[in-house]
């Protein structure tokens, strides 16, 4: 039995917002994690980005992305011991037959889930996973960059960052530790479905300086930083909407984990590119596409729903 946990709502924002700094932070705080640019003005054809100079440190360097996963894991498991200090402060009651770390475990969603959450997601994306069968690039098909060097690229450094290491410690700290502080704060679900991924999406907006100097630091540049970072704070924040959903829903952190991962490997759907690709199929893409999203809907609710959830039930 879980006794009631309160926390200010002013306590949550500030915690909320500790979390995210210190996430983000930590890839600027130590010179090794820190990217460096020329101030050097390219102007260049659009959707090109300027040769990489010598003394330049940029995102993809792989000295860079060894460093920045270390930060954002210390970063992670700071997030986590903080939590683990509240749990301490706040609990004690008589009535709890938990501990601090075990309630720490249980508010984190560290726990296992069905198999069940985890499929919502490749529903969704029946579409773009029929697009990759037409064109044989499944995993197990032959023309899969899985079979073709892609197993070795998913433990290189940019796979462990773009597919383990980076989803799990987002989904960590941007649903788990945020929205355990907001639902100590007895936060309504459509606040904490809808409002914190918010976090998540500004979490995003530092990308836009990196953009701006590999495309050269012209107003062309400029244009583009501008227009990716306010696509990606869009489509960060509406996936946050839905792994906010599947942590409350399911009470575990993994089923965010396990969308985040494999959203991240899909990449955003294009049904335009997937019809170029197999034009004789283009009915039956749309088809696929279309029973993705009712599909979607449809199992949404029911595959999620988890008997003993702290944050739905």
């Amino acid at each position: 039995m879980l006794s009631a946990i309160s926390l200010p709502t002013s306590s949550a924002h500030i915690l909320a917002a500790l979390f995210v700094t210190s996430y983000v932070g930590s890839i600027y705080v130590s010179k090794n994690t820190r990217l460096s640019f020329s101030k050097t003005k390219v102007y260049l054809d659009y959707g090109y980005t300027r040769p990489k100079e010598l003394n330049e440190r940029w995102r993809d360097d792989q000295d860079i992305i060894r460093a920045r996963l270390v930060a954002v894991s210390i970063a992670t498991l700071l997030c986590c011991v903080l939590v683990f200090g509240l749990m301490t402060a706040v609990s004690g009651n008589d009535n709890d037959q938990l501990t601090p770390l075990q309630l720490t475990v249980v508010y984190l969603g560290l726990t296992p889930t069905n198999i069940l959450p985890h499929l919502v997601t490749p529903i969704l994306f029946l579409g773009p996973l029929y697009g990759h069968f037409l064109v044989e690039t499944l995993p197990s098909q032959r023309n899969s960059s899985f079979l073709n060097g892609g197993a070795s690229f998913v433990f290189s450094l940019t796979g462990m960052r773009n597919y383990v290491i980076g989803p799990t410690t987002e989904e960590i700290v941007f649903r788990a530790c945020v929205l355990t502080v907001y639902h100590l704060a007895q936060a309504s679900r459509v606040r904490m479905i809808f409002l914190s991924p918010l976090l998540f999406g500004a979490a995003h907006l530092h990308h836009a300086w990196d953009t701006y100097n590999r495309y050269g630091r012209s107003p062309a540049a400029l244009k583009r930083a501008a227009i990716g970072t306010a696509f990606q704070f869009t489509y960060t924040s509406i996936f946050g909407f839905y792994c906010s959903y599947l942590f409350l829903r399911t009470g575990s952190v993994l089923a965010p984990i396990t969308a985040h991962i494999f959203c991240n490997i899909m990449g955003v759907p294009q049904p335009g590119y997937d019809i170029s690709q197999r034009p004789d199929r283009k009915l039956a893409i749309i088809t696929a596409y279309f029973l993705g999203i009712f599909g979607f809907v449809f199992v949404l609710k029911r595959w999620t729903y988890t008997e003993g959830s702290l944050y739905w039930n």
